[in-house]
């Protein structure tokens, strides 16, 4: 049975483009295990055992209309221990963001290459 999710994988069409959002925005840490593979990537380490995984790879749905709210889009959950100082590292990068409609302190938005992130406050 499922025990937990190890990791999500992104597509993105620049990566050093993708490692300015999700390395100097968001914090995340390189996981250097990643190995050699035919196309180029990098792996983040998100969380106790969990990882993001970009790879630099064609996206079949490029030019797709992706929903304004990315909580009525495919995406990934991350938890945050303050939503406010993730908050203001968005609106300094001059990032748009969406607040959930459940009345929980969570916020969406997309990276770089449109890829849906929900962060959720979990003190």
């Amino acid at each position: 049975m499922i025990t937990g999710l190890h990791h999500v994988t992104f597509l993105t069409a620049d990566l050093s483009r993708a490692r300015l959002f999700y390395e100097s925005l968001l914090g995340l840490q390189v996981d250097a295990t990643r190995p050699s593979m035919s196309f180029d990537g990098i792996w983040y380490h998100a969380g106790r055992g969990q990882q993001i995984h970009l790879m630099v790879l064609p996206d079949v749905e490029a030019g797709l209309c992706r929903p304004a709210h990315g909580g009525r889009d495919r995406h990934v959950a991350l938890c945050v221990s303050d939503i406010a100082v993730l908050r203001k590292r968005l609106d300094e990068a001059g990032l748009v963001y969406s607040v959930s409609s459940s009345g929980r302190a969570a916020l969406f938005c997309r990276d770089p290459d449109q890829n849906a992130l929900e962060f959720i406050e979990v003190r």
